[in-house]
């Protein structure tokens, strides 16, 4: 089976075709420009492929609500051009398949409860910590969607005793994208997150703000595998801080040997899928289309 894939984000589109093993076959990519240009980019690289489905994994925040006359637009986005515009229904113009559609962080939990680190397991949470926050929830077996769709990038968070950075979202300032995504880091440190060396006091403040963030979502969600991407969680360093924190932070209420000393380990990880957490995810959600469409 030949499925499409769709990596859509803020920064550049990702476009590639895989299996219904998780196999991606191939990938490319281009910037994130007009949404017109940039979907008719989509559309071409699709034509000749054969796809049989095709899944799209969003940069949000995006309608998911299957009976709105808006699903499948991009909504609030600061992005110039994309605000409220309806991606679905354009490509649906072009590409006659069933095509699934999901926030970029969902679909990258749902790659990774499938093929990645979590796997196996019917919950996870997947971060993506880089341009800005995101957070994907998969839980008992399903994405998770309500009122609109996680958006655990602007929980808001405690302050570091030491920071006295305002933070960097327009929206909330200091919420936790506010202050550990990428251009809070460049703006706090004035220099580049990769240019930091590893012993440098940015990421003890770093790992708790997302400490911080990990520990309310225990709290609140009670997953069963924590997974951290994007560009700021390739600081390797990171994770023993992280996993520090929290453990730290819960101060042994939350009663489960994947908390303890040793099995945090192999809770909080990187992606089982590494870089192609996003694409293979879209491949997931592009299999669960085709699949509810046999099924009608």
């Amino acid at each position: 089976m030949i499925i499409g894939a769709v990596e859509a984000g803020g920064t550049k589109f990702v476009c590639g075709i895989g299996n219904e093993k998780g196999e991606v076959f191939e990938r490319i990519s281009f910037p994130t420009e007009q949404p017109e240009k940039t979907l008719a980019q989509v559309v071409e690289y699709f034509r000749d492929k054969q796809i049989e489905s095709l899944g799209i994994g969003s940069f949000g925040p995006i309608n998911i609500d299957r009976s709105s006359p808006q699903y499948g637009n991009v909504t609030t986005t600061p992005k110039p051009g994309w605000s409220n515009f309806p991606v679905l229904t354009e490509l649906k113009k072009s590409i006659d398949v069933p095509i699934g559609w999901d926030t970029d962080v969902n679909a990258a939990a749902l790659g990774e409860a499938t093929w990645g680190a979590a796997q196996g397991s019917d919950s996870c949470l997947y971060y993506t910590i880089g341009t800005g926050v995101g957070v994907g929830v998969y839980a008992e077996g399903r994405m998770v969607h309500g009122l609109v769709h996680p958006e655990g990038g602007h929980v808001l968070t405690r302050r570091h005793p030491d920071d006295t950075y305002g933070g960097k979202c327009p929206y909330h300032g200091d919420c936790l994208e506010g202050m550990a995504a990428g251009p809070a880091i460049e703006a706090r440190w004035k220099v580049k997150g990769s240019e930091l060396p590893v012993d440098h006091p940015a990421w003890e403040m770093e790992a708790f703000y997302i400490g911080e963030a990990l520990i309310s979502a225990i709290l609140l969600l009670s997953p069963k595998k924590i997974i951290l991407g994007g560009g700021v969680m390739h600081q390797m360093q990171l994770f023993p801080l992280i996993r520090d924190h929290v453990r730290n932070g819960l101060k042994g209420y939350v009663a489960s040997s994947a908390l303890e000393e040793g099995g945090i380990d192999n809770y909080i990880v990187p992606p089982g899928l590494g870089d192609n957490a996003g694409l293979c995810g879209s491949i997931a959600l592009g299999l669960r289309a085709y699949e509810e469409s046999q099924q009608r």
